[in-house]
């Protein structure tokens, strides 16, 4: 699924992807890290862009991307809420960690610990925006609502007020 993330047009987007896409190859042919001179080049790469574009998101503009991402399965945007009130990085840019547990990490506090080797290997980054909503969509497909059961009396208090409107609506 392609989601747009703020890149000024779909151009962009495909530069992007040139660019880390030659990054990739160079370094795999070459061997190393491969730099590139960011005189030379006006865009970053996918994860420089995504970090850059994460800084200057409010918590509105992540609550309506998180209520798009989520359509399906909106219990995850009252998650999201609860455990980190819309933020994916923290008041100094950096990744927005838990305050019980410092393995919760960004909008959906996915704990490092028991779930980055998976995420990994599903080719997600959960310290992005993006990887740590299509990592957290996962899990609730394997796990359900279980991995976020320390949180429930927040989110189980908002998805049953939701339900009481739309039964009141009908």
């Amino acid at each position: 699924m392609l989601v747009y993330t703020g890149i000024r047009d779909i151009s962009d987007f495909y530069m992007i992807e040139f660019i880390t896409t030659s990054v990739f190859v160079l370094s795999s042919i070459y061997g190393g890290n491969t730099t590139i001179d960011a005189n030379a080049v006006s865009t970053t790469t996918a994860l420089g862009a995504s970090s850059r574009i994460e800084e200057r998101m409010t918590s509105k503009e992540i609550e309506k991307r998180a209520k798009v991402f989520f359509k399906d399965d909106p219990i995850l945007v009252d998650i999201a809420r609860c455990e980190s009130n819309f933020r994916q990085l923290d008041e100094n840019g950096k990744i927005l960690r838990g305050t019980v547990n410092k393995a919760d990490i960004g909008l959906m506090q996915i704990n490092e610990y028991y779930h980055a080797d998976r995420a990994e290997s599903l080719g997600l980054d959960i310290k992005t925006l993006e990887g740590n909503m299509a990592y957290a969509k996962d899990l609730y497909d394997h796990e359900g609502s279980k991995p976020w059961i320390s949180s429930s009396k927040c989110w189980k208090q908002t998805a049953k007020s939701k339900s009481v409107e739309l039964v009141a609506l009908k």
